[in-house]
């Protein structure tokens, strides 16, 4: 039966009204038109980025052509100033910046900063850009500061009869310098908010380089920016200047690395440094009561031999305090006032010597970096078997140190590193009794104010003879921190002292005055020290090992610190050691301590290589 819903005329083949096939034809093709302009579209796209990111290949090979370039150039400039040749920096500086500009200019452009966003890319990117930038600012404010430094170190102007050390042109270059060390810092904390972890392998150790090199040119120029904001002032451009330069002896140790052994007077005024005049220190008598009042915690440390002495001002391992007892004792001989102090051992002198070359004394001889200790601490004493004349040879060298390095003579490079690892090594000390200038110094290494805010959490390990006599140039006292703990709530380590006593075995036919105190007993030549140990700020200190035993002795609280003091008594040939537990504290222990012939005044030990 035919279906009721067909007409006869469908039923005849007439042409249905549409085909279902063509319901949906018009609508087909704007679909389609869009899919051909979405394809198109991408393939511009990918198109201007194959464009740039071969842009940015190329504007990278540029970059780190010029980098390459700028660091060969600073390469060779680092060689010819080690060897002292300053003027070679200032000559090298234009073509340095005009390749970190580029650097800079070619890793800054619109589509590097715009490729930034990609994913991984991105991060490559902005290091190179950073570090770029960073550097480019270093050639532009930094390196010329650093060549005038050099250029005004080199042109020095000195009178050596008369002992003048003109600096007129150091105080012109100090806000340069000054401004220098702001962008030196600056470029440091850019480079070191990178994260390293998102660099692919190739770039994590230039960018690691370039991080610790920014990092110790900024600590180096900050602190050297410190001291040369003062330096109109303290060389007497608003009116003149009294510094006393005290000559430590380490062959009597003290905690601040030796007794006063001579005072060398120094004025200056309008840039001008001169060597006015020399004092033994047998000019300067022991007093009947201390030139300042000490407190009980001073007394019981040091006894009252601290300020009743001015051999025995370095007893405090704190210089700010050496250098109060010291103007007060000199304010009260002579009726002046010292604008400063500044205290330098025997060693800091030879690596002085090493830069200036050798020099003449008053006896007729030279001496040079490397038997100058030696002449100073040994020899003087074979050869002046009165105290006083060893005391007046003592002066007389510290005068012609001082006169040669104020006739310009030496290379500078090797001046300045002299000084720097002189202070780093506690062997070159400065205070001014100006209380903004001091507090400018006590954020350098020149400071020597263990007792400050600033070292609240080093360990202190100090000597002071107690023989007394001149026989510590034959102790050796070394100090190393041992079984560093680093994890756990309370971290710690133990510090060890050893000390060994060596000396010729003719000592007891050395003057008395050198081998001091003879007794029933004691073979002649014998020695004694005190050792005073010294805790972080708020830290317990126990008994102190001693051997396989332990010892313990007087004790006090200085600061917030505790302290203990205990006797080695050592006889040709023997040697002991001290040990006790301190905290570790931010991850490194820092210890302080007295400066020797032999060793420095600090030592380090860190949970991090």
């Amino acid at each position: 039966m035919a279906d009721p819903l067909v007409t006869a005329d469908d039923a005849a083949g007439a042409t249905p009204a549409a085909a279902p096939t063509d319901v949906h034809e018009t609508p087909a093709r704007p679909a389609r038109h869009r899919v051909r302009r979405v394809v198109l579209v991408l393939l511009v796209v990918l198109g201007v980025l194959a464009l740039a990111l071969g842009w940015v290949g190329y504007r990278a090979w540029q970059t780190a052509q010029a980098l390459r370039e700028a660091q060969d150039l600073v390469g060779a400039v680092q060689d010819d100033v080690r060897a002292g040749d300053m003027q070679s920096l200032a000559d090298a500086v234009p073509a340095i910046q005009e390749l970190t500009r580029s650097a800079h200019g070619s890793s800054g452009d619109p589509v590097w900063r715009a490729a930034e966003v990609l994913p991984v890319l991105g991060d490559q990117l902005r290091a190179v850009r950073v570090v770029s930038a960073s550097l480019d600012d270093v050639a532009v404010d930094v390196l010329p500061a650093v060549a005038s430094l050099g250029s005004a170190l080199d042109g020095r102007e000195a009178d050596a009869e008369r002992g003048r050390l003109v600096l007129a042109q150091l105080v012109e270059v100090a806000p340069d310098l000054v401004q220098a060390a702001t962008t030196a810092r600056g470029a440091a904390d850019d480079v070191a908010a990178l994260d390293t972890g998102a660099l692919l392998g190739p770039l994590v150790d230039p960018v690691t380089r370039a991080r610790d090199a920014l990092e110790e040119a900024a600590t180096a120029l900050e602190g050297g920016a410190g001291i040369a904001s003062l330096l109109p002032a303290m060389l007497g451009s608003d009116e003149p200047r009294t510094y006393l330069l005290l000559s430590l002896n380490s062959a009597e140790l003290r905690s601040g690395g030796g007794i006063v052994g001579a005072v060398v007077v120094l004025e200056a005024q309008d840039g001008q440094m001169e060597l006015v005049g020399q004092v033994s220190t047998a000019e300067l008598p022991g007093l009947e009561a201390p030139v300042l009042p000490l407190s009980e915690a001073e007394l019981a440390i040091d006894t009252d031999r601290l300020g009743r002495w001015v051999q025995d001002a370095t007893m405090t391992p704190d210089f700010p305090r050496t250098a109060q007892l010291v103007a007060a004792r000199w304010e009260q001989q002579t009726g002046g006032s010292a604008d400063g102090v500044i205290a330098a051992d025997p060693v800091a002198v030879s690596y002085l010597l090493g830069a200036t070359g050798p020099i003449g004394t008053p006896d007729g001889s030279t001496l040079d970096q490397s038997t100058v200790v030696a002449a100073l601490l040994h020899d003087s004493y074979l050869r002046h078997a009165d105290a006083a004349e060893a005391d007046r040879y003592y002066a007389g060298v510290a005068s012609a140190i001082f006169g040669a390095v104020a006739a310009g003579r030496g290379d500078v490079g090797a001046l300045g590193q002299a000084l720097v690892r002189s202070g780093e090594e506690g062997r070159l000390r400065m205070w001014s009794a100006h209380p903004d200038e001091q507090a400018q110094i006590l954020e350098t290494d020149f400071a020597g104010a263990f007792l400050a805010e600033q070292s609240a959490d080093e360990v202190g390990v100090f000597l002071n003879d107690g023989t007394p006599g001149k026989l510590d140039y034959f102790l050796q006292a070394q100090v190393t921190v041992e079984d560093l703990v680093c994890e756990g709530p309370e971290p710690t380590a133990r510090v060890r002292l050893t000390l060994a006593y060596d000396p010729p075995d003719d000592i007891a036919t050395y003057p008395d005055y050198v081998i001091g105190r003879h007794l029933d007993g004691r073979p002649d030549g014998w020695v004694d020290t005190n050792v005073t140990v010294y805790a972080p700020v708020g830290a317990a200190l126990g008994a102190l090992g001693w051997g396989s035993a332990y010892v313990s002795g007087t004790t006090a609280t200085i600061e917030g610190r505790a302290v203990q003091v205990v006797r080695s008594s050592l006889d040709p040939g023997q040697s002991e050691s001290y040990s006790f537990t301190v905290p570790v504290r931010d991850g490194r222990v820092v210890v302080r301590t007295t400066p020797t012939t032999t060793t420095p005044g600090l030592v380090v030990a860190s949970c991090t290589p």
